[in-house]
């Protein structure tokens, strides 16, 4: 029988490129006398991710952007299970840190004398993973669009059905997580329902949404096939890129396009309404895939 996770907690591995090489962050607690990670408890319904980016900020007052999901962490910790997910992180702000009762130094080290400098194994573990990827260069917050009630109930162009109530909260919700990821541009499908997807991320991001029909689903008549290939294709043009973007699509490419990217057919890509997916590349490849 699996282990009931009594506390959930999140955090990541916040990296820096330097003249000398790449430097990560860790921190050290006075309550406990040690050097770890920056990590904490979820809020109640906060998501993993968001309480990986919300923890590094509050712990270390370094704001980084998510890129690769690193192994997760299982102890025993005030006598109940521990489950910690953890995620690489490019700093990209910082607002300089001020020492506390929670968190009294911090320090960016080297990964090798991270390493030898953190008081528990499972953290070195967590940095070796990160040591041995390549260089991320573009990060995708890729969505399929929210709930947008049932095709047979709405009468006119099927390219013009709205997102109903549902899918509007869901569309919400997914904008605070598509904002971690600090995207620059905003990429949809053509259908409406695709761009009212990607609306509250826009408004808060204050970006425009830009419209490509490589990410439709295929039109009547043509092959499924050929429109996986085109969704497949320019996610990796966004990609190739660099940098972040964020990207809505539909349910009848994503699973086939993100087969060819990966290469794994071993895998199901199925993607529900609203739902999506963290994608890390390195030059010209996809790096990783996390479900969000």
């Amino acid at each position: 029988m699996a282990a009931v996770i009594g506390i959930r907690a999140a955090g990541g591995v916040a990296w820096r490129p330097t003249p000398d090489g790449v430097r990560v962050c860790v921190v050290h607690r006075p309550r406990y006398g040690d050097w770890t990670l920056p990590k904490g408890k979820l809020e109640p319904g906060e998501h993993a991710l968001a309480a990986a980016v919300r923890e590094v900020a509050e712990e270390s007052d370094v704001r980084g952007v998510p890129q690769v999901r690193l192994p997760s962490v299982r102890y025993r910790s005030e006598g109940q299970a521990k489950l910690v997910d953890y995620w690489s992180m490019l700093a990209v702000a910082s607002g300089g840190f001020q020492p506390d009762t929670e968190v009294d130094d911090m320090r960016w080290l080297a990964v090798d004398d991270a390493i030898r400098l953190v008081s528990y194994p499972h953290d070195a573990e967590v940095l070796a993973a990160f040591a041995a990827l390549p260089p991320v260069t573009a990060t995708v917050a890729l969505v399929r669009h929210a709930h947008a009630g049932k095709r047979a109930t709405w009468s006119g162009p099927d390219v013009g059905r709205p997102l109903d109530a549902e899918g509007r909260a869901q569309a919400s919700a997914l904008a605070d997580l598509v904002a971690l990821i600090r995207p620059s541009r905003l990429v949809s499908a053509s259908p409406r329902r695709c761009v009212q997807t990607l609306d509250p991320a826009a408004a808060l991001l204050d970006l425009p949404i830009e419209i490509c029909g490589d990410l439709d689903e295929p039109q009547p008549g043509q092959q499924s096939d050929e429109q996986i290939l085109a969704t497949a294709a320019r996610l990796l043009e966004l990609a190739n890129a660099g940098g972040q973007v964020a990207v809505c699509s539909q349910g009848k490419v994503l699973p086939g396009a993100l087969e060819q990217l990966t290469g794994r057919t071993d895998e199901d890509f199925t993607t529900p309404k609203g739902g999506g997916w963290l994608l890390a590349f390195t030059a010209d490849r996809l790096l990783a895939v996390d479900r969000l």
